[in-house]
């Protein structure tokens, strides 16, 4: 048996015995690991535990940290259930000094393994806020794969719809933290065998969406994304999709999406629109489900575009919406650090060459984190999806809900890791952003 060196007293391992005689192995099932693990875990990669199968499995779940009552912290909203589809797979973090040069060698000043994926990160955010999420994503029957799962479980979210395959491997990103620029480098080796529609049963599509108040895509894996969410337009059940980039098959799932969380580069390589603002008008035209479209711009904050319904007897005020955005940040209080939130009256937005539509423009700050405090932006986009996905869960007015999301994201920003620094519920701090 392995023995664990007193520096790493901290660290939950768990003995796992594989079949055939196999030899024990270690596998995290925490976010701390050291150097230390680090190689052993890259050995661990293509091995197989043979302890699971192929299908969406039920799992014997664990207890993981209990929901507190609604009488502290966050309140509960009152259908908490959400489904999410997308990645879920293990990252290696490894904080430097400064992004190596080509060929150089350098050390690293902290190193973390830890379950990553833009959905399990999402879910776990949401999971910590209150909610109750549910994923549908796959795994290969190794040894990270099943560390995926038990993480996620331990967070209270329900990995039951998982599928697991018997052979392949699960996926995994290496994530370079650059400690002086504050930025990070993601390298990622997608799962195999890829995830395809066969392998959810209609049985167990309708399961996971039984009783979800909203379905969140990460916009991966899309044709098995399209079957899922068709099935959830069917249900009337609401759709967000958080689009990160343009990737095959978003145009045929965006259509069916309520909302949508973008990153600051998405609108305009989607719409080939000059302006952000002028872009988002051109989602919502486009998209005439859609009922608001958010564009997340770092350490800037983030833009909201909100469609209205255009009463066409109403005198409203016609406006340039780049000049609106303009006129909103001129109007914003620059002077606190915490996240804060300025809005439009109702207004019929025109982007020249494009169109005009009847909306509320909202601008959001985020907060500005000292420099000795910011430790890593990894999943921070994931942590505010997560937190929206709380928000709208809890009919949150979009002036408390771009500015506590943005919080949650910043929370996340003083831990290594996506999920290290994912605040609970019971948080203090975040109460205040939704009274």
């Amino acid at each position: 048996m392995t023995t664990v060196p007193k520096q790493e007293a901290s660290l939950v391992v768990t003995m796992t015995t594989i079949r055939k005689a196999q030899p024990l192995l270690l596998y995290p099932s925490c976010s701390s690991l050291s150097t230390y693990y680090f190689p052993l875990l890259l050995l661990l990669l293509p091995l197989s535990l043979n302890s699971c199968h192929f299908c969406a499995i039920t799992r014997r779940r664990k207890k993981g940290k209990e929901i507190m009552s609604s009488d502290s912290g966050l309140a509960l909203p009152e259908n908490p259930i959400i489904l999410g589809f997308g990645g879920a797979g293990v990252d290696f973090l490894a904080a430097v000094p400064s992004f190596p040069k080509p060929d150089a060698k350098i050390r690293t000043t902290q190193l973390k393994v830890q379950g990553g994926g833009n959905a399990a990160n999402a879910l776990t955010c949401a999971a910590r806020l209150g909610l109750k999420p549910r994923i549908i994503s796959k795994v290969a029957n190794d040894s990270p794969g099943k560390a995926v799962l038990d993480e996620l479980e331990a967070d209270g979210v329900d990995t039951s719809f998982f599928v697991v395959s018997k052979e392949g491997t699960s996926p995994f990103s290496y994530i370079i933290v650059d400690s002086q620029t504050k930025t990070r480098t993601c390298i990622f080796t997608p799962g195999y065998p890829p995830m395809v529609p066969e392998d959810l049963s209609r049985a167990n599509l309708l399961s996971a969406l039984d009783g979800a108040r909203m379905v969140y895509f990460d916009a991966r894996m899309p044709d098995s994304a399209l079957v899922i969410a068709q099935e959830a337009f069917r249900q009337n059940i609401s759709i967000l999709i958080d689009a990160e980039r343009p990737r095959e098959g978003l145009n045929d799932l965006l259509p069916l999406a309520d909302y949508i969380v973008c990153s600051e580069k998405f609108p305009q390589a989607w719409t080939k629109a000059s302006s952000i603002p002028k872009a988002l008008v051109s989602i919502i035209l486009r998209l005439p489900r859609l009922k608001f479209v958010i564009a997340t711009l770092g350490k800037d904050g983030c833009i909201m575009l909100e469609k209205c319904v255009d009463d066409e007897d109403s005198d409203l005020e016609e406006m340039d919406v780049d000049s609106c955005l303009t006129s909103l940040r001129r109007r914003m209080d620059d002077s606190t650090a915490m996240p804060t939130c300025i809005a439009s009256s109702v207004t019929k937005f025109r982007a020249e060459g494009i169109g005009s539509m009847c909306g509320r423009l909202y601008f959001g700050t985020a907060e500005k984190i000292p420099p000795s405090e910011l430790i890593d932006t990894t999943g921070a986009g994931d942590a505010f999806v997560g937190a929206v996905l709380y928000a709208i869960c809890a009919n949150l007015s979009p002036e408390k809900m771009l500015p506590f999301a943005s919080y949650v994201a910043s929370i996340k920003c003083r831990a290594l890791g996506a999920r290290s620094g994912l605040p609970y519920r019971t948080n203090a701090c975040l109460k205040s952003f939704t009274k």
